[in-house]
Parts: structure tokens; sequence; C-alpha cells
């Protein structure tokens, strides 16, 4: 009887120990699928500026929607946590799509060298960004079921292991797509 149970002992302290190393496994990978996603955002913040100054001198009387670009990354550089980057990044993201419309009704702007690599580099991190934001989210989902399943849940606190939030859109008008007026308007009206 006393070797049966050494031996469930033993059995019980490596299972404790593997589900918390589990755990903080786990912990790390949302923790390094974060950092992926703060590199493309650093990425796309870092194209914004240069856009807007390819854009600036021909669509000078688009002024607005310009600033809105402006104060809308501003706004996404200086959000911590989660849910306020995305919250952020998606007014980005609309006020970028203002900007994409409008330079349309633009045909300098269209043949411009300059605009359309930065455009399609700004396309080129939104969809690296789409797929960080894909596996940060699995590998958050992962963590929060993991630490939520019995028994592993008895090791949580072990492991100081707090759900993790997803990138998530909460607001319903983040999800409309941005209206623009494609009216061709002159210089000064």
């Amino acid at each position: 009887m006393g070797v049966f149970l050494l031996v469930l002992l033993v059995v019980a302290a490596f299972w404790v120990v593997g589900a918390y190393n589990g755990l903080i496994a786990l912990k790390n990978q949302v923790a390094n699928a974060w950092k992926q996603i703060d590199v493309q955002l650093k990425r796309r913040h870092d194209l914004i500026p240069n856009l807007v100054n390819a854009v600036k001198g021909q669509m000078d009387f688009e002024r607005g929607t310009l600033e809105a670009v402006i104060s809308a990354r501003a706004k996404a550089l200086s959000v911590t946590g989660v849910a306020a980057t995305a919250k952020a990044e998606g007014e980005l993201t609309q006020a970028l799509g203002k900007l994409f419309a409008l330079a349309e009704n633009y045909p300098e702007l269209k043949s411009s060298a300059n605009v359309l690599q930065l455009q399609q580099e700004l396309s080129s991190t939104e969809n690296q960004l789409g797929a960080a934001r894909q596996v940060y989210n699995d590998t958050a989902t992962q963590y929060n079921t993991k630490q939520a399943q019995f028994p592993t849940n008895l090791v949580a606190g072990l492991a100081q292991a707090t759900p993790s939030e997803l990138w998530e859109i909460t607001d319903a008008a983040e999800r409309d797509v941005p209206k623009v007026d494609f009216g061709r308007r002159e210089p000064g009206v």
C-alpha cells in the first residue's frame, strides 16, 4: 500500500509540474504573439506619416481627412492593452480607408509611384497584422481554455495564469465600411 501511495504521489507531482509548465509555456506564447502584433503596428505607424506627407500637397483641401489620420495614429500610439489597442487601431483603419478612398479621386496620386508603393506597403502590413492578430487570438484562446479546464485550473493559481484578452471589435461603428463621397471637389470648395 505504501508503494502504491508513493507512486501515486510521484505521478501527481509530475502532473502538477507538467500542467504548471504547460501554462507557463502558453503564457509566454501569448506574450510573444502580442509582440508580433506590436511589430506590425510599429511598421504601420511608421509608414503612415510618409503616406500623409506624400499625399498632403495634392490633397491639401482634404485637410480634415489628413488630420483624422494623424489624430487616429497619435491615439493608437498612446494606448495600452488589447481592448484599447484594438479600438484605436480600428479607428485608424477607418481613417486610412477614407484617405485611400479620397485618393482615388486624384489622378496625380493614383499615378504617383511613391504613393502606390506606400499603399502597397501598408496593404502588406495590414495583411501581416491580420495574420498576427489571428495567431494571437488562437494562442490566447488556447491559453484561456487550458487554464479554465479541470484539473489544470487547480494549478492555474500557482502559474499566476490569468485570462488573456482577445483582439476583438467591440464598437459597431468599427465594423462599418467607411462611407466616402466620391464626387470630385475642386480645391477651395
